[in-house]
């Protein structure tokens, strides 16, 4: 998901799949209401602008880019299936620990905390980042049609699945 260039990715992916294999993948959709996509829109607002020519991670989320890259690829879209679902993280600390464990884990987190800490907004993008975690942790939004109905559902995933290849 955070390869510099996802067509080779996908490319590489397929060559080194054995024949009659399946590619299963769990990938963030962007825009989605759940924690993760919140917390990197979050982060995102405190983070430099990335270089030119990158390519979000999170368009592995978006169905038309997978195919595409799969199609690029050499897979036909007729092998090539789709589930959104709900992931749910049980993390039974406060949300300023959920915080302060991506902010030291999650590279989109960390730098953003990074960024912010130079021009001396970090403790705003904490005290944001802890209030979307609380919002999310403790009403998570309902979850779309296509998605199962889970109580504390947190992270949206876009699962692709190649399969006979």
């Amino acid at each position: 998901m955070f390869a510099p260039k996802p067509f080779d990715v996908a490319k590489e992916m397929v060559r080194v799949t054995k024949p009659g294999g399946r590619i299963v993948m769990g990938n963030w959709i962007p825009n989605d209401p759940t924690l993760v996509a919140q917390i990197l829109k979050t982060c995102s607002a405190y983070s430099p602008p990335p270089p030119e020519g990158f390519v979000s991670p999170m368009t592995w989320g978006v169905e038309e880019h997978v195919v595409e890259r799969f199609a690029a690829a050499g897979v036909a879209r007729g092998r090539i299936s789709f589930a959104r679902e709900t992931y749910t993280f049980s993390y039974p600390r406060p949300p300023a620990q959920f915080v302060a464990l991506f902010r030291e884990f999650y590279g989109p987190t960390m730098n953003a905390f990074e960024a912010a800490a130079k021009t001396g907004r970090a403790a705003e993008l904490g005290r944001r980042s802890r209030n979307c975690s609380r919002r999310r942790t403790a009403a998570p939004a309902p979850a779309p049609p296509t998605s199962r109905d889970l109580p504390a559902g947190i992270g949206g995933r876009l699962s692709p699945v190649l399969q006979d290849l």
